[in-house]
């Protein structure tokens, strides 16, 4: 819904020719492997979604499109007249259950994640996927914030294996002189520069939905009748290794991340994507 950004950021035109961040997630998808993209959109602009993303991606990728709304596997719950916040990105993956029965991955729209990335998701999903192994690809907080504003991160706890132990999201996050600190209902705390964060790049197999779709009934019963609250993918990832399911492998990435939280930072990210297509890494004209 972008609150804090104050337009649809996720349809903005950053690239020479009206390429959205998302473009060019799609088309680093595409050359590293992936063959479909699932769209979780809300319904009331499927329409104008659609018109803008079928033309260029017909032929490239096969596309499928799936709704988020307050309504969406609550039910018989029944959900406060006053809600009107959506239920948080676990739900959102839980809503493209019915067309996803294959490894897949997560990403957000307005995030920039570069080729790497989605090259070792890639090779992760091909390889070493099953419902015992998960994955998640590590970015360093430090190259995560923004300048305009706090910012939201999954902060990752690592062992020496690279697995994940822990993930605490943390919904305030900024710089301080030389640090970095979030804050909570207990104040402020610092923490390290170079923690690994999630930025929402997961790789799962499609037995997460089974755990998804089970905790999000539990959600529902503690926290349903709360405006605000949100059934984060975190929780979903810290049950699984608390209830010793399986692993999730971080696997850290090259990738320089950037993304629109706020509208002031609209002016980097442009420049960033000229940067990229100075550099090569893309051509000019994304999709011709």
């Amino acid at each position: 819904m972008a609150s804090r950004y104050g337009s649809m950021k996720q349809t903005e035109g950053f690239g020479p020719h009206g390429e959205t961040i998302m473009d060019y997630s799609i088309y680093d998808a595409i050359r590293a492997g992936f063959g479909k993209v699932v769209f979780i959109i809300r319904e009331d602009f499927a329409e104008a979604f659609k018109a803008s993303f079928e033309p260029k991606l017909k032929g490239k990728i096969q596309t499928e499109y799936v709704y988020q709304s307050l309504q969406t596997f609550v039910g018989d719950f029944s959900v406060p007249a006053s809600r009107t916040k959506p239920w948080g990105t676990a739900h959102a993956v839980l809503c493209a259950k019915d067309v996803i029965k294959e490894p897949f991955a997560v990403i957000n729209a307005d995030d920039y994640y570069g080729a790497d990335a989605f090259q070792k998701a890639a090779a992760f999903l091909q390889n070493d996927c099953n419902p015992g192994q998960h994955a998640i690809i590590g970015y360093q907080l430090s190259k995560t914030l923004s300048e305009n504003g706090t910012v939201s991160r999954g902060v990752c706890v690592v062992d020496d294996d690279n697995n994940l132990v822990s993930i605490a999201e943390r919904t305030k996050i900024y710089r301080e002189g030389d640090g970095v600190v979030y804050e909570d209902a207990q104040g402020k705390h610092s923490v390290p520069v170079n923690s690994s964060v999630s930025m929402n790049f997961w790789c799962f197999d499609d037995s997460v939905f089974y755990l998804t779709s089970k905790m999000f009934k539990k959600f529902l019963q503690v926290h349903g009748q709360e405006e605000k609250s949100e059934f984060f993918i975190p929780i979903v990832a810290d049950e699984f290794i608390k209830e010793e399911l399986g692993t999730i492998k971080v696997i850290p990435t090259s990738s320089q991340w950037f993304g629109v939280t706020y509208k002031e930072d609209a002016p980097s990210v442009q420049q960033s994507v000229n940067q990229l297509i100075a550099d090569g890494v893309y051509p000019p004209s994304l999709w011709s």
